[in-house]
């Protein structure tokens, strides 16, 4: 396959995002990190063994899957919602194995992420909260987002492929701040922007996936930053 047509195979999960936001349905929202999934496993099927990694990512967009399933079905139910934050928790834990697998947390970002997130936590999410079971899932949630972030930052990665991760990762950090705003402080206003950046956080993530193979087939290894 060559370099162009991997890019352009990023098109299937653009124009599936399109339809999923203007409202053709849940299976087009699912059809994102699918696709994501396929354009992956395409493009890594014969180099699986040197690149393990790579399972990581199908992982975490697995859950997300899942994750976005019980989100969209909650209703009123905690355990539905409890349920969905769980399989993104663990999708933020395999974003964080495959970082980590690549480089090592970057421990500024980890600092100034932990004070910005601990102290939206304390003085806006904790009075908001009355399930405390839930108080403490979206505290846990919240660390594992900002490690994750920080391990992106951390990345030893080819350069391009490095800031696409990142990006990506920073995009989910930022539809689930939004999220939280939404579920908890009743503020909706921002709304129209979380179902953008999650998709884009798995195009995003999927690209730098797609850099670091056709950086690998041109130069025979893979650079690092």
């Amino acid at each position: 396959m060559s370099i162009k047509s991997s890019f352009l195979l990023l098109l299937i999960p653009l124009v599936c995002s399109v339809l999923a936001y203007t409202g053709f349905g849940f299976e087009f929202q699912v059809a994102v990190p699918t696709s994501c999934i396929a354009i992956i496993a395409l493009l890594y099927w014969k180099r699986m063994k040197s690149f393990t990694d790579i399972f990581y990512i199908i992982a975490a967009f697995v859950f997300s899957i899942g994750g976005d399933w019980f989100l969209v079905n909650k209703g009123d139910s905690f355990i539905m919602f409890a349920a969905g934050i769980g399989l993104f928790f663990f999708a933020h834990l395999c974003y964080l194995i495959f970082a980590i697998i690549n480089g090592k947390i970057n421990r500024i970002s980890l600092v100034l992420l932990l004070i910005i997130y601990l102290l939206f936590y304390i003085f806006a999410l904790f009075p908001a909260i009355e399930e405390k079971v839930l108080s403490m899932f979206t505290l846990v949630y919240l660390l594992i987002s900002c490690i994750s972030v920080a391990a992106a930052v951390g990345t030893n990665l080819y350069k391009p492929a490095r800031w696409a991760y990142l990006i990506g990762i920073l995009f989910i950090l930022i539809s689930d701040t939004i999220i939280a705003f939404k579920e908890f402080l009743a503020y909706p206003e921002l709304n129209f922007l979380i179902l953008p950046t999650y998709y884009a956080a798995h195009i995003c993530i999927t690209f730098a996936l797609i850099v670091r193979i056709t950086n690998e087939q041109e130069n025979g290894a893979p650079l690092r930053a």
